[in-house]
């Protein structure tokens, strides 16, 4: 690349190294972008000028945010302004100008947002500082002078926002091939003007104008009444519009010849003739622009100038994203300091990141491809291969012309020998890791330790244990193809060859020590979290080998991707939504498998609980009250009394939103008693984790800060005196000890082992019966009470869904003497065991039906762009374009409707024909949506799907009219359809339980008789 060192310097070659990692828009696909964020030093973020901000805008923003990296700004499709929305130049500024205002507006409530939060650190700081000074009765100059000043740092945010005079703002169209930055036209107008570039670059863009008599640039308040045009919509904006109007304008839509050769002598721009006679507009105008203002030069300009070079990057990145690395006091200062100085000698230690595996045909790998000129064997070889193609392809045509004599003259006895067929040559997958090294130098050879996302240098050695692997190549990613390299220095983006069977899933961390190693898989951020499961089986049963191999390489390939085997036997995928569903089962056909696989209906999750409804049927037991069971084992010796209790929803959802800081807890504990008790081998199964990632260190609240925020949240709830001192009595929560369910000792002697308690009182309630001992008491059955909790809690009575939102109160465990006394309790404890599970597990399930049941679903939140103003499309008829605002809505709401989806807002976005809508669609109904509402709208209408968790929905599965007044209206069985009781009976149906109910016959057809 030529560059200049000053304007009048002559143009120097020099050389930079710049990876362009492309990442899918859909935001189904938002874990790419995560993926990719990890390895970049700066991002460039593509805003459409039409649409403006959209949701996924909002995301990818936020993700550089998280991340530090350096954004530049490309409004694209600036063409829509001149050709679809039929804009003058100072419309189009005015339009821009608000764009830009709304992307500012979004990194401003980050900023924003950050600073509440130190702001609000820093008084907790000062508050325990205060508190210590009080207790100390020490003085504030003593103070002022151990801990620092006092004052809260204010920060300058003028450096985070987009602005064209700071050149980190790019307009152009893509398709077009055309685009610029206030530089470029800065150096433009330099002499013709003469004024310096330096002052150009800052006036160009703003409230700046240009006097045409004086040669002067006025502000604001020196118009004197004059009505001139902004200086970026006279120089710059409006020769755009006249180059698209003497291309493709006019009234016959061939522009303008004369207009055009004015313009190609005022630029100094060659045309050459057979594109001046081409009848194609389109190719004048790209002609034009690639010579005026090419696209490739503006970008590669501004990635140069303004984002950061790898040096510089990890300097201003790696000590903030240091902060959230788990075990950051156990890293070892030399690797800190190489990743932060940008070490690169062979000496220091070498740190990579890996952030997915690629899986690439093992025929595009570098030593698998040719180099060099064919010798005459291979050519001879070839054009053989390609003769006899060609006779086939010949034969094939002429097979249908002869006639069935001439087939039969010429026909043999071996011609019925069925000659077996060619195996087809089957091209396997090779994985390469897609990574960027922080510090030292990789060479092909070196061994260097694998770990896992879960590894902390505060334990090196624990299981898994990291392995040691060798290097066996490595690649500069050039596109499709791969680029052999001996070895690579700090700051590189390239591929690694050797580590399948290394235990890297889909993220890891390469270093050349294991103790002291850092682990910055421990913080990816993924952006996607699979929700949509399919069934998966092979056609043929006997390519499901091949179907499960695939399925492994799909999970490594794929960030977002999972798989599960169900007891049942099922092959689930896992996947973000419905497009990312279709592309990974395209995948897995054609790449991984190589074998045709049916999928079945998309599962979606689903959650139960209980709520306090308005009519209720009467409790089962009116003595004991609603929720009260007392349950009893089969051989009658153990009697359970518990009461289910739905819990208030701010204590739900603080749990849910700390389930990191409850599986922390319980890390503790499984640490210090080691698993060789009753209680971790009777959960073992439980326990499992799902494979959310590692939530980072700081995030996760302390022990005590988890209690005392738990208690806070229950004394404010309205029944307050039922939740008094819960805290202090909180058993277990479930289901995978993890979720948000509580299960509390509401017992008399507090046999219990408390999850908040020491480790002292914890082995005191938890002792299992001596060799000798004959009686057996309450505490003996704690882990089997808790162990039925959550099995109960894991499968719901409803349709074996997760529960949550309930809490379950142990009230009593009373034991009954049984038969044979001179049996050791250790022997009836264990025959119990099983009983004592299963009731619990029965009685947990009739206490929580005996409330008002609801089932939770699992909700999108869906952003609808419609158009009032469609493109005409080719064989579709003229009613289908140019719509009404009000037809466009209304077509976009019954969609909605009948997916029993829930406006929330709509708006017009000022000075387009777009408006946003914001609602919220179901899961189970979302399947198909996007292309109905295409279908409905005639592709006037996208809509884009988030998970937003998940909502109660508000009708009792099992309701049936019991009121004077119901019976009457709807009749005995109620007349009108129970939605819940439709999902819950599908998922029913779908885990082969049994489904109650009427069974009515959908596709009856009358019998058809003879007259007919």
């Amino acid at each position: 690349m030529l560059r200049r060192s000053s304007p009048d310097a002559a143009p120097e070659p020099k050389e930079y190294l710049i990876n362009l990692i492309d990442s899918p828009g859909h935001i189904d696909f938002s874990s790419e972008v995560s993926t990719a964020s990890r390895l970049c030093d700066g991002a460039v973020v593509l805003v459409d000028a039409v649409e403006g901000v959209c949701s996924q805008t909002v995301t990818v923003l936020r993700q550089a945010w998280t991340e530090k990296l350096k954004p530049l700004l490309v409004i694209n499709k600036m063409d829509r302004l001149i050709t679809e929305l039929k804009m003058t130049p100072g419309e189009a500024y005015i339009h821009l100008s608000k764009l830009l205002e709304q992307v500012n507006a979004v990194l401003g409530s980050f900023f924003q947002g950050e600073r509440m939060e130190e702001d609000l650190n820093w008084r907790s700081r000062m508050e325990e500082r205060a508190a210590a000074a009080a207790e100390k009765e020490a003085k504030i100059a003593d103070q002022q002078a151990d801990s620092g000043d006092l004052q809260f740092q204010e920060r300058d945010d003028e450096e985070l926002y987009f602005a064209p005079e700071k050149n980190n703002v790019i307009f152009g169209s893509a398709i077009d091939g055309w685009a610029f930055t206030v530089r470029q036209f800065a150096s433009l107008y330099e002499k013709k003007l003469g004024i310096k570039r330096s002052v150009l670059e800052k006036v160009l863009w703003g409230s700046f104008y240009f006097d045409p008599k004086t040669k002067k640039v006025l502000g604001p308040k020196h118009l004197k009444g004059r009505s001139l045009k902004p200086i970026f919509v006279q120089l710059v904006l409006e020769p755009i519009w006249t180059a698209y109007q003497a291309t493709t304008g006019g009234d016959n839509g061939k522009g303008d010849p004369a207009l055009l050769e004015k313009i190609t002598k005022s630029l100094s721009i060659t045309i050459p003739p057979h594109v001046l006679r081409s009848r194609d507009p389109r190719l004048l105008l790209t002609t034009v622009f690639s010579s005026w203002l090419p696209l490739s030069t503006a970008l590669l300009v501004s990635v140069v100038e303004s984002l950061p070079c790898p040096r510089v990057a990890q300097a201003e990145r790696l000590p903030d994203l240091l902060e959230e690395v788990p075990g950051l006091e156990h890293v070892d200062p030399k690797v800190k300091d190489a990743m932060i100085s940008f070490k690169q000698s062979r000496e220091d230690p070498v740190v990579v990141y890996v952030s997915k595996m690629v899986s690439v045909p093992e025929s595009e790998l570098p030593e698998n491809k040719r180099r060099g000129q064919l010798s005459p064997e291979e050519a001879r070889e070839m054009a053989r291969k390609k003769r006899a193609e060609a006779a086939r392809a010949q034969a094939a045509v002429m097979d249908g012309t002869n006639d069935l004599t001439a087939a039969m003259a010429g026909a043999t006895l071996e011609d019925g020998i069925q000659q077996p067929p060619e195996e087809e040559k089957v091209d396997p997958e090779y994985l390469i890791g897609f990574a960027r090294i922080y510090s030292g130098t990789l060479s092909v050879g070196d061994s260097v330790y694998v770990l896992p996302p879960k590894f902390s240098p505060a334990h090196p050695h624990a299981a898994p244990e990291p392995k040691r692997v060798t290097v066996t190549a490595l690649y500069m990613l050039m596109g499709r193809s791969l680029e052999a390299l001996d070895s690579v220095p700090a700051g590189v983006v390239f591929g690694i060859g050797g580590l399948e069977g290394s235990g890297i899933l889909k993220s890891g961390t390469l270093c050349s020590q294991l103790e002291g190693a850092v682990n910055l898989a421990g913080i990816a951020n993924l952006g996607g979290k699979p929700i949509v499961r399919v069934a998966l089986e092979p056609v043929n049963p006997a390519d499901l080998d091949k179907m499960i191999r695939g399925l492994h390489l799909l999970v490594q390939s794929d960030p977002c991707a999972e798989y599960e085997q169900f007891a049942s036997g099922e092959h689930v995928l896992l996947t973000a939504g419905e497009l990312h569903l279709e592309r990974c089962l395209t995948d897995l056909r054609e790449r991984f498998a190589r074998c045709e696989i049916q999928a079945g209906a998309p599962i979606v999750p689903y959650r139960e609980t209980i709520v306090r409804a308005e009519e209720m049927r009467p409790p089962a037991n009116k003595e004991l009250g609603r929720g009260v069971v007392v349950g009893v084992t089969s051989s009658k010796q153990v009697t359970v009394t518990l009461r289910v209790r739905p819990l208030p929803a701010e204590v739900t959802d603080f749990l849910i939103k700390n389930s990191g800081s409850i599986k922390r807890l319980y890390s503790e504990h499984r640490e210090t008693t080691g698993t060789n008790g009753q209680t971790e081998t009777a959960s073992d199964d439980i326990v499992e984790v799902d494979g959310d990632g590692v939530i980072p260190e700081n995030k996760i609240l302390s022990v005590e800060d988890l209690k005392s925020q738990l208690k806070a949240i229950l004394e404010k709830v309205k029944d307050r005196e039922v939740w008094k001192n819960v805290v202090d009595q909180i058993t277990s929560f479930g289901p995978r000890r993890t979720g948000p369910n509580l299960l509390i000792d509401a017992t008399k002697e507090q046999c219990f082992a408390k999850a908040f308690a020491t480790e002292k009182e914890r082995r005191r309630n938890t002792a299992a019966p001596a060799a000798d001992e004959t009686a057996i008491h309450a505490s003996h059955f704690c882990d089997k009470i808790t162990y039925g909790f959550q099995l109960a809690t894991d499968q719901g009575p409803l349709c074996h869904e997760p529960v949550q939102g309930i809490a379950v109160f142990i009230e009593d465990v009373s034991i009954s003497a049984g038969e044979d006394e001179t049996v050791s309790a250790r022997d009836r404890v264990g025959r119990l065991t099983g009983e004592v599970i299963k009731t619990v597990q029965q009685s947990v399930h009739k206490g929580f039906l005996d409330w008002s049941p609801r089932l939770m679903l699992a909700m999108y939140s869906c952003e609808i762009q419609a158009s009032s103003k469609s493109v005409p499309i080719r064989f579709v008829s003229p009613l289908y374009t140019n719509k009404h605002p009000a037809e466009v809505l209304g077509r976009v709401y019954d969609v909605l409707t009948r997916r029993r989806g829930r406006v929330l807002s709509e708006a017009m976005k000022e000075g387009t024909p777009f408006f946003s809508i914001q609602s919220l669609l179901p899961a189970a109904e979302s399947f198909g949506f996007a292309d109905d509402m295409r279908k409905r709208t005639s592709g006037a209408a996208q809509p884009q799907l988030i998970f937003a968790g998940f909502e109660i929905l508000d009708e009792d599965p099992f309701w049936v009219p019991f009121t004077e007044e119901e019976m009457e209206d709807l009749g005995e069985h109620g007349d009108r359809e129970n939605v819940a009781k439709r999902y819950m009976d599908s998922v029913r149906r779908r885990k082969g339980l049994l489904v109650q109910g009427r069974t009515v016959a959908r596709d009856a057809e009358k019998q058809k008789t003879l007259k007919r």
